[in-house]
């Protein structure tokens, strides 16, 4: 029989659908964590990624997955939420941040995921931010997440009667062929995933906004094939590059 210090924990994971929430996930699964799946369908037009979360939610086999609807569109100032088009073909070392930042974004998830953790009586939480190869986003940057884990300290019945909440960042100081490698030698399929800003129909992936860019180049330096490519050489020789309809409304699913 297992000692409480050697019981599994809960963890509550951040899952989008892409393959850097996936790869964090399979970590903390790794780890001896029990998952708790937080998946939010915030009016972001790549939707499709939110079919790919359940697919990644059921391999993991989460103990439950929560989707919530919070309509974020409602505010604008993002290509991801509104109608402007989704940059392509941006140079990448841009210092500039890009229109496809939401604003507050990570901010909003993690403050969900930190009630959801709070009721559940756990204290370790995961996001596949990473810093390295991204789009230049202020919210995925190690000061932020040390900012917030005090905040989590100080805006909390838990954190003020002594508990230590933990931002799990596993990722954040990892090359997106470093992030590959580790999920292949986990044994996960990237093929669940979506990471494209702009999908056509079916979910094809536009290959040249940020997103696409940085997974082809991380494939590239992992020297594995992606399994997204073939969806994007179909969608090319069809002429299929349409905008993905983002959701609306309001409220949450629990898939458990």
């Amino acid at each position: 029989m297992l000692a409480a210090s050697d019981a599994p924990r809960t963890a509550v994971i951040l899952l989008s659908g892409g393959l850097d929430s996936y790869t964090a996930a399979a970590i903390a699964k790794a780890e001896g964590f029990d998952l708790c799946a937080l998946t939010v369908a915030y009016g972001q037009r790549h939707a499709v990624e939110l079919e790919a979360a359940r697919r990644v939610a059921a391999a993991l086999g989460v103990a439950r997955h929560v989707e919530l609807r919070l309509d974020l569109s409602a505010f604008g100032g993002s290509s991801l939420t509104g109608a402007a088009p989704v940059p392509k073909d941006r140079a990448l070392d841009d210092a500039g941040i890009p229109s496809t930042y939401v604003p507050a974004r990570n901010t909003v998830f993690l403050s969900l995921a930190l009630a959801w953790a709070e009721a559940l009586g756990a204290t370790d939480i995961f996001i596949g931010v990473n810093a390295v190869d991204y789009s230049g986003y202020p919210d995925c940057r190690p000061a932020f997440i040390e900012s917030f884990e005090r905040t989590a300290a100080l805006a909390t019945r838990a954190g003020v009667e002594g508990a230590r909440f933990t931002i799990h960042t596993p990722l954040i100081k990892m090359t997106k062929g470093e992030i590959i490698r580790r999920g292949l030698a986990l044994g996960l399929d990237y093929g669940m995933t979506s990471s494209c800003y702009d999908p056509g129909p079916g979910g094809a992936p536009c290959g040249r906004c940020d997103s696409c860019v940085l997974r082809a180049r991380g494939f590239a330096e992992a020297g594995a094939p992606d399994p997204a490519a073939g969806a994007l050489a179909a969608a090319e020789a069809a002429g299929l590059h349409k905008i993905a309809a983002p959701p609306g409304g309001a409220g949450g699913k629990d898939r458990s």
